[in-house]
């Protein structure tokens, strides 16, 4: 009885946001309603779409920080858990017109420097099916599966011309750094030059503890499944645009235009460090923040990628970081509020409270790791 009070006394709440604070406080984490009941069929078909619209903003805003409803919908459209869909394939045709040991070229005018190229581990990685992902069923690998794209967060001269030499002299320093630390496949320095590093049959330490999943499978750790693309930059918070050249944005391009073309890799697999990040010690994501916002998807020839959900909490059950947060503001890292919406719908299928099914999802995380 007291569930289908509950339910009515929601029902007549119209603002999204209050009906969600209001259900929060009444029963947390668990089911206000039994979806198989009448009662839970009709206030699930009245209230699956605007409480998408309304999880996303609590989620994303601290307690006592929110601006009024009259504020937040003047903001910009508001992304719910459908706007995740990825635009159809287009993979460019790209092939290799020239190479000598010093460099190659490609036909959509990529020239790649192969002077610090040094090898490592050869790459060999396991898939896993999505959804079920500690039930067998899990592949070997040798081709890459998709691209991290990073930011060196290294020193930086201004981009001036009288610092052309500081620039140049902080660059090749940076890339002695990472050939010995095998730290990335690919380094885009303050001119655009794409330099190859790692090769690519080998892995590179550029992901450390992460996940990501695609349509049909999930991968966990992606120093071995992922090619690591970093750009050489130091990404500022809260800035609405990419903190990189112009040539380095089109090396981005050609350079990913090239790896989607050799290895077949879809849009989806091509993603930030932030988003693939996560923390095992404490189960939350974005343990890295490079590229936590302002990666310029659609100059790079990719759809918006942080319209994904984010596999790590949907899929594995980790919680958001609110440092995050607070680092990319509401209007960044869309996968955030995704993530948490998907895990909640799937919780509420599973006729599990949320907290119990986040703990099923990372006790799935923790048998495959």
């Amino acid at each position: 009885m007291a569930e289908v009070v509950v339910c009515w006394q929601a029902s007549r709440i119209d603002d999204p946001v209050t009906r969600l604070r209001f259900l929060r406080r009444t029963v947390g984490d668990r089911r206000p309603w039994d979806p198989r009941t009448e009662p839970g069929k009709a206030l699930w078909r009245r209230t699956r779409g605007p409480l998408a619209v309304a999880l996303g903003f609590l989620v994303l805003v601290p307690a006592g920080t929110m601006p009024s409803a009259g504020r937040i919908w003047r903001r910009g459209p508001v992304v719910t858990a459908q706007a995740s869909e990825i635009e159809p394939e287009n993979i460019e045709q790209v092939w290799q017109v020239e190479q000598n040991t010093e460099y190659e070229t490609y036909s959509n005018g990529l020239r790649i420097e192969k002077r610090f190229e040094i090898g490592n581990e050869p790459r060999r990685y396991h898939v896993y099916p999505r959804g079920a992902e500690d039930l067998g069923g899990r592949q070997e690998r040798r081709a890459p599966a998709g691209i991290v794209f990073h930011t060196t967060e290294s020193q930086l001269a201004d981009f001036r011309e009288d610092q052309t030499g500081r620039i140049r002299l902080l660059g090749g320093a940076l890339l002695e750094f990472v050939r010995r630390e095998r730290a990335y496949h690919y380094l885009i320095d303050r001119f655009g030059r794409v330099w190859r590093v790692v090769k690519e049959s080998d892995s590179a330490n550029h992901a450390g503890h992460s996940v990501w999943a695609d349509a049909r499978w999930s991968y966990v750790n992606l120093n071995r499944s992922f090619i690591g693309v970093s750009v050489e930059t130091a990404t500022q918070a809260g800035s609405d645009r990419a903190e990189a050249t112009a040539a380095q944005i089109h090396a981005l391009r050609v350079l990913t235009g090239m790896l989607r073309a050799r290895y077949g890799i879809t849009a989806r697999n091509c993603v930030t460090h932030a988003q693939v990040s996560v923390n095992p010690a404490n189960m939350r994501a974005g343990y890295h923040y490079d590229w936590a916002a302002n990666f310029p998807y659609p100059a790079v020839g990719l759809p918006d990628n942080y319209a994904i959900a984010a596999p790590g909490m949907s899929l594995f059950g980790f919680n958001y970081d609110q440092a995050l947060v607070n680092v990319t503001g509401q209007p960044f890292w869309k996968g955030l509020l995704l993530g948490e919406e998907q895990l909640r719908q799937d919780a509420t299928a599973q006729g599990m409270s949320v907290s119990a099914y986040r703990q099923t999802l990372a006790e799935r995380y923790r048998r495959i790791l």
